[in-house]
């Protein structure tokens, strides 16, 4: 694996795309979280989906495993509907979310094992699977250990563990690095690119702008839950005029919307506090 995970933005137009998002939409009640957004990724491809918090990215993600359903709109994954398909499509994705737990009592390998069950694997072939998924994530130390009391980086390698037990070829990682120690986030961006050599499907989500420079073939600029564009990094850097991803990124969306959004999470959390003391 090279260590510095740098991303190959010249994927060839003729590859069939593997995951077609097509005009989704995603409404809780008033709020618009995913709002009419199309895309296609392809095998081989590192997508990124980039915003700031609140942008719609895990709503997004989410969608595409099935774990919500949308209010319109569709997408195929590996020509199979998330609307219709949806048993099939799960078994063809590996998904990272940022917030999933680990049972305390369970070790790494029994977190495996009970995700392999859940995926029809057993026997032989779940055990090498188990053995397999530890060896690339670096689990040997720490693997017949309970999980109560582990550190960031471990539990996170866990979580991913979960989702590639059954080998999917497409992978969705949902905040990959967040959290981790340098260490850990080297060793997460080079199992990226490793996934991206092996032909699969990676679509993730960050708002670390020099991670998607430095990972994503293209990446999908989201604020509010729309599409502002979708390019390489290169060309939306070279559009911008600027030196980076994060200074386009920033070009791209608005100084004054982003600014906007910072004081409107601010509110809401002062907000939230200001209720939790006042609620018994």
């Amino acid at each position: 694996m090279s260590s510095g995970g740098l991303a190959s933005p010249h994927i060839s137009p003729i590859i069939p795309p593997v995951i077609e998002v097509r005009g989704l939409i995603k409404r809780f009640g008033k709020l618009v979280a995913v709002d009419d957004i199309s895309f296609t990724c392809r095998d081989g491809e590192v997508f990124g989906l980039l915003g700031p918090n609140g942008a719609g990215k895990t709503t997004l993600l989410r969608l595409l495993a099935t774990v919500l359903e949308p209010t319109a709109g569709t997408a195929l994954v590996d020509g199979l509907d998330v609307r219709r398909d949806n048993a099939q499509v799960r078994a063809r994705i590996g998904l990272l979310v940022e917030t999933a737990g680990l049972y305390a009592r369970f070790t790494p390998r029994e977190h495996l094992r009970y995700y392999g069950h859940l995926h029809g694997l057993d026997g032989s072939h779940l055990e090498g699977r188990i053995d397999t998924v530890m060896g690339m994530l670096e689990m040997a130390d720490f693997a017949d250990r309970r999980t109560e009391g582990f550190s960031v980086g471990m539990h996170r390698r866990v979580i991913l563990g979960e989702a590639l037990i059954h080998d999917p070829p497409n992978v969705i990682l949902d905040e990959p690095t967040a959290g981790l120690d340098v260490m850990s986030t080297r060793n997460v961006r080079d199992l990226i690119t490793r996934f991206r050599e092996e032909g699969r499907c990676v679509l993730i989500s960050t708002h670390l702008m020099g991670e998607a420079q430095r990972l994503c073939d293209r990446v999908a600029i989201i604020h509010k839950g729309r599409l502002q564009t979708v390019d390489t990094p290169e060309a939306l850097i070279a559009q911008a005029g600027v030196d980076n991803l994060e200074e386009a990124f920033v070009r791209i969306v608005g100084e004054d919307r982003l600014r906007a959004d910072l004081w409107e999470q601010k509110r809401n959390r002062d907000w939230y506090q200001f209720w939790r003391t006042r609620s018994p």
